[in-house]
């Protein structure tokens, strides 16, 4: 069974399509016993950091992510739900992420380094470049597009973690895998057929 966290998140039923479409049984809870009995968990996340992370902790879900992460359970955060797995975020000053990994996540810049503008967020298909192997990508050719909305990205601060990149205006921290935990900024279950591998992938885990 795989338990989606229910945190008030945006994009919950499609995940839980995505999960559906792949014969997967599901569960959309933030009962902690319910997500402890779950083979996976996944944390889907759109919207504000802040926003994010106080309505985990109002829900005493940051202790419940925390067990899950310590009992070897393989958990995915996807988007925000990457984002929240770290240290802070400059969309929130002042407001604690979860602090699984090390990392802060900053605001994509308007600019690269040669002048050229970007649009704001970023929304769209990007390739992925992979620095090294992660499960989530077994049989996934370098340079798939996958679909992206987000202001703000992860800058990891321990690189091994970094299993994908993509660039826009800056390169972006796209996916990251430590031990048990996985997450990716860019949405799989909209990034049609190479988003369902991923998933497929993670369940297989």
């Amino acid at each position: 069974m795989i338990a989606i966290i229910d945190y008030d998140a945006g994009n919950i039923k499609s995940v839980e399509k995505a999960f559906d479409y792949l014969g997967a049984d599901t569960i959309i809870t933030r009962d902690s016993e319910e997500i402890f009995r779950a083979d996976h968990v996944v944390l889907p996340g759109v919207g504000a950091f802040g926003d994010a992370m106080k309505r985990i902790n109002e829900y005493g879900l940051d202790a419940t992510i925390k067990k899950v992460v310590s009992e070897n359970i393989p958990f995915l955060g996807i988007c925000l739900g990457q984002q929240l797995l770290f240290d802070a975020s400059e969309e929130s000053e002042g407001v604690s992420g979860l602090g699984i990994l090390r990392g802060k996540i900053i605001s994509i810049p308007e600019n690269d380094s040669n002048g050229n503008s970007y649009k704001i967020p970023q929304i769209g298909w990007n390739s992925l470049n992979f620095p090294k192997n992660g499960r989530l990508f077994k049989g996934i050719d370098e340079n798939a597009f996958v679909y992206f909305v987000h202001s703000y990205y992860l800058k990891a601060e321990d690189r091994s973690i970094v299993t994908a990149t993509t660039e826009y205006s800056t390169t972006i921290d796209a996916s990251v895998e430590s031990g048990n935990v996985f997450a990716c900024q860019f949405h799989p279950e909209k990034s049609s057929e190479i988003g369902m591998q991923i998933l497929k992938n993670f369940l297989e885990i």
